[in-house]
């Protein structure tokens, strides 16, 4: 009897011991979550933490300009806002070194229009670091850019190859608006029947077709050809894998694993067109059959037009829609 007793007195404490522990375990672990969870504005900040998905948006400046223009800005702001759930990364080549949170934070609030959009990111955009383990190391270490006509462009094809083939995601250049989401992982975008674009394009990290890509580059190199390292580039090398035939109504073409986008996608508004962005339309195109709008700022640079808040141009009524805050701010300078 005296035995059961002592078991039972055991048991009950027993029971009582492991109620206390989990009681007092549950009340802490809020607490220890909350530290371990809470951000720190120390923590090491780099593009791998913040692409690592494979999922990421990127956009490049490959000269020292540190103030971009609004059609840059436009470009981030409309991208952020069409991929909420994707970090947008915006590389900078006169950007100084950021290691931590506060250092992101504070680069950021260079651009009040970006400053609130929580997905976006900017960082520098360090060339040997990008390139180590590509084909294209040796031939930038090597390259002279004052013998080099087209230098700043052929460097920033290099680059976006680089960082496609290394973090994969999107790429978009800094002139394109974006307007609903691209529903491909892995895409080109054609500029017309026959020849495929590069300033939008997306492939899963280590993609053949972007290795492939960097080994042509290299070996095709012609840097005083318009083009040769990018738009030409790419239909090469999808031109290695598939013929290409004519699209059929707007539906894509696939080659493997690569749809080949419509040029409506896009290019909507060819190149040669460029102008009609900056004048105003009797009744303004929806542009339903496209993801996102290119606006050939390369053939701008001469006449160099820009957003004219108040003209009700088809480029400010895209800003309106597309970028309402980087517009915002241009409509309070007026």
């Amino acid at each position: 009897m005296n035995g059961l007793k002592v078991l039972g007195f055991l048991v009950s404490a027993a029971i009582l011991g492991f109620i206390y522990k989990t009681t007092r375990n549950q009340s802490t672990i809020p607490y220890i979550l909350s530290y371990i969870s809470a951000p720190s504005n120390n923590t090491i900040m780099n593009p791998w933490n913040i692409l690592r998905e494979g999922n990421g948006v990127m956009f490049l400046e490959t000269t020292d300009r540190m103030e971009p223009p609004p059609l840059v800005l436009c470009s981030i702001e409309s991208a952020a806002r069409v991929y909420p759930d994707r970090p947008v990364v915006f590389f900078m080549k006169g950007l100084t070194d950021i290691n931590s949170e506060e250092d992101e934070k504070r680069a950021k609030e260079r651009f009040p229009s970006l400053s609130a959009l929580k997905n976006v990111y900017i960082f520098p955009l360090r060339m040997e670091e990008l390139f180590n383990s590509t084909p294209l190391l040796r031939w930038y270490l090597k390259a002279d850019p004052k013998q080099e006509k087209y230098w700043i462009h052929n460097l920033s094809d290099g680059c976006r190859m680089a960082m496609i083939w290394r973090y994969g995601g999107f790429y978009f250049d800094s002139d394109v608006i974006s307007m609903r989401p691209i529903p491909e992982k892995n895409f080109l975008t054609a500029e017309n029947l026959h020849t495929s674009g590069s300033s939008v394009f997306g492939l899963t990290p280590h993609h053949s077709f972007a290795w492939r890509s960097l080994n042509d580059f290299v070996d095709n190199y012609n840097g005083d050809v318009w083009g040769n390292q990018g738009p030409a580039l790419f239909t090469r090398v999808l031109k290695q894998s598939c013929e290409l035939h004519d699209f059929k109504s707007l539906d894509n073409v696939v080659c493997g694993n690569i749809s080949f986008l419509h040029p409506e996608r896009i290019y909507p508004i060819p190149y040669v067109n460029w102008r009609k962005y900056f004048e105003v339309w009797d009744k303004l195109p929806t542009f339903d059959n496209s993801y996102a709008l290119h606006l050939w700022n390369y053939m701008n640079s001469q006449e160099k037009r820009t957003v004219d808040i108040g003209s009700n141009t088809l480029v400010e009524n895209l800003y309106k829609q597309y970028c309402p805050s980087i517009y915002g701010l241009l409509s309070k300078k007026m």
